[in-house]
């Protein structure tokens, strides 16, 4: 028999239960918060005293717990520098089988044995390092086509009168998307590997602004590693002063060439005829695509924009580390602190010197994000008088066929210029939805250019980029190969070690 006061008793011990829980789950979101805003303040430190707020929270930077989900951008495009540059008299750069920082790892100064190895690897040409994942799981010749462009775009001697260039501008025509732009320069660079010509890009208008500092204002090189050696870009433009160079063909530019050559030219034969084995890993109404009628430019185009986007600048990096932490940094910062034994940061100590294993090894691994991933690209507005438009709906049947097979993916970044389909996501409770903050189109009939004008020309030439790049290391996508952007992210997965991944498109392209 149970009493009245016995009740009572147990509704006051569930209560005290209830309030401590409450309490403990108070006490870790302010834990959280504190712990993303401390990453964010040494993200910002520049502009926003890093070390001041960190002090204010009584927080030492060396107790402060390492940000999976960032990266280290000094040291990683020091790691690129170093990587894209040959050292004294090599024909290739010190591409080895030793991955990332592996290789500067001191041993090798001291081992006599182990530096022939690597100048043996050196000299026979190793493949490229930016090139992830088997032969299998990137299109057929991907490496050898990597490593040949990069020797044709950095002769060992720029300055011999057997070298040739190309010199271009980016397009620059109203209406020209950036997928357009980076389209018309893969085109491009087919061209100049068919004559035997450096291709040497010059004023690139997406990155005059502000943030371009120095010699990258107004370059690609502000975004992405350049697309020839330093000494090749001086060669070319002074070649470009001289009448002769002109007469006899040494130096040509984009208007040397018809719009029909830059964008539906011939692709390069040199390495045979790869594209007819592409794997058939695209999937179009329920259908696995096997063959089409542009194959070779799909193929192509891949392998270009893998080159032009080999290696992403320090400014680059940083953007991305802004973007994860605005999506994942508090995801992070709750996993962090699961992780840790004490409660910090009231017991904290100061974070131990990092080891030669988090140094050499574990920091080529990739920064943490929700995986698996899925990339959604939803192309709407003015796109509806180039390929067939869908809904937003249509996108999410893909994804939910996708998780059908993978019933663990559970997140998605999502890539789109429109309001509507960020609206729409609401009505998904049971994904988790992550996306660039900015100001997206109200209106389907707006065109891109108009959209981004209004934001101006940094944030519009930003915030794609990240998206591009997220997709492009995401585990799963889905978009629509209508779109020259889809099309080119395609190719970035296709190059990047995702062809075993798949492709889910809701369209194809008008042209196949």
């Amino acid at each position: 028999m149970v009493t009245r006061s016995d009740c009572h008793f147990k509704f006051k011990e569930t209560e005290r239960l209830g309030d401590s829980k409450s309490s403990r789950e108070r006490n870790n979101d302010e834990r959280v918060s504190l712990l993303y805003s401390a990453w964010s303040s040494v993200l910002n430190e520049p502009t926003s005293g890093g070390k001041e707020h960190l002090q204010k929270h009584g927080i030492s930077g060396s107790s402060l717990p390492n940000a999976p989900h960032l990266e280290n951008c000094k040291v990683k495009t020091h790691l690129y520098d170093y990587l894209d540059k040959r050292k004294g008299y090599e024909v290739f750069p010190p591409w080895t089988t030793w991955k990332g920082s592996l290789q500067t790892f001191p041993v090798a100064a001291f081992n006599e044995q182990i530096q022939n190895l690597r100048h043996e690897a050196v000299s026979e040409g190793a493949y490229p390092p930016w090139i992830a994942g088997s032969d299998e799981e990137n299109y057929p010749l991907t490496r050898k086509v990597q490593r040949d462009i990069w020797i044709h775009q950095h002769p060992l001697n720029c300055s011999s009168p057997d070298v040739k260039f190309l010199v271009t501008e980016w397009e620059r025509l109203p209406g020209f998307g950036i997928g357009a732009q980076i389209a018309g320069m893969c085109g491009l660079l087919g061209i100049a590997i068919n004559e035997g010509r450096v291709l040497v890009t010059n004023y690139y208008n997406r990155a005059d602004h502000g943030s371009c500092k120095g010699s990258s204002r107004s370059s690609w090189s502000c975004y992405f590693f350049p697309e020839t050696s330093l000494e090749c870009r001086q060669r070319a433009f002074e070649l470009m002063k001289s009448e002769e160079a002109w007469s006899k063909g040494i130096v040509t530019t984009k208007e040397n060439y018809t719009t029909k050559h830059i964008w539906a030219g011939p692709t390069p034969r040199k390495w045979g005829l790869p594209w007819n084995y592409l794997q058939p890993t695209t999937d179009i109404n329920g259908t696995l695509l096997a063959s089409h009628r542009k194959m070779d430019r799909r193929w192509w185009r891949a392998q270009a924009v893998r080159y032009l986007m080999r290696f992403p600048t320090e400014y680059t990096c940083n953007l991305m580390n802004e973007a994860r932490h605005a999506s994942f940094g508090k995801l992070a910062a709750k996993m962090v602190l699961e992780s840790l034994a004490g409660d910090w940061p009231k017991e904290s100590s100061a974070r131990p010197r990092p080891d030669d294993i988090d140094e050499y090894v574990w920091s080529n691994h990739k920064p943490w994000v929700p995986r698996p991933l899925l990339c959604m690209h939803v192309r709407m507005g003015d796109k509806a008088c180039e390929m067939k438009v869908v809904g937003f709906e249509e996108y999410m049947q893909l994804a939910d066929r996708t998780r059908r097979h993978f019933p663990h993916l559970n997140n998605i970044w999502l890539s789109t210029e429109m309001q509507e389909v960020i609206d729409k996501t609401r009505e998904y409770s049971h994904w988790n939805f992550y996306y660039t903050k900015v100001r997206r189109q109200a209106r389907i009939n707006m065109s891109m250019a108009v959209y981004e004008a209004s934001l101006g020309r940094e944030t519009s030439t930003n915030y794609p980029l990240v998206n591009f790049l997220m997709a492009a290391d995401s585990d799963f996508y889905v978009g629509a190969l209508g779109s020259s952007w889809s099309f080119l992210i395609d190719g970035m997965r296709n190059t990047g070690g995702k062809v075993m991944a798949g492709y889910l498109s809701v369209n194809k392209d008008r042209f196949w």
